[in-house]
């Protein structure tokens, strides 16, 4: 059991039957009455955004949550295939369950693979990966100095915007949480 006066950003609590990531916890002390905490919550399956205040005597359950380690082994249509590198035990998922993560998977890259009750609610990828430039316009001379951007298409089909100096063919670092442009490795 978690208290409610113990919670802090980036716990995991059971909120009528459903689990829950803490995003942000706010604990208030008034100067008359109880001590309470104002919580924001993410639903770990569904994404839904949850906002409460509760006392700090209140107390929940945590999660039958387990966290593995996982291959992404390839994509077959609308499913995409990962394997246990230690029981080679494989998994499919859909690309609802995996969402925005999966504008970034490459074959063989590890990830892990949340699974609530045993069943998978959700991927975390590694937080950057480096992807190579499959299409994006040429760039121009004296385009750089504007600080300007253009789309590119990486080699997974993810779209980003990147500096015009970019080329087709460039290994580009990409921050998987925003989906956003890093910096350029090398020419593939």
């Amino acid at each position: 059991m978690i208290g409610a006066g113990e919670f802090r950003a980036g716990m995991k609590v059971e909120i009528d039957g459903e689990p829950y990531l803490i995003v942000d916890a706010v604990h208030v002390k008034p100067a008359k009455g109880g001590a309470f905490v104002r919580t924001k919550f993410r639903n770990l399956r569904t994404g839904n955004q949850l906002e409460r205040t509760h006392r700090v005597v209140e107390k929940f359950d945590e999660p039958d949550i387990e966290e593995r380690r996982l291959q992404f082994l390839y994509q077959q249509g609308e499913d995409f295939h990962f394997m246990d590198s230690q029981s080679y035990d494989q998994l499919s998922l859909t690309a609802r369950q995996l969402g925005d993560s999966r504008k970034f998977l490459k074959e063989h890259m590890e990830a892990v693979v949340m699974f609530y009750k045993g069943k998978p609610i959700g991927v975390t990828l590694p937080n950057f990966v480096e992807l190579v430039v499959s299409d994006t316009d040429p760039g121009g001379r004296g385009d750089t100095a504007t600080g300007g951007t253009k789309p590119a298409t990486m080699e997974t089909g993810a779209v980003i915007k990147v500096p015009f100096h970019i080329n087709v063919g460039d290994l580009l670092k990409i921050d998987t949480r925003s989906g956003e442009y890093v910096e350029r490795m090398k020419s593939a």
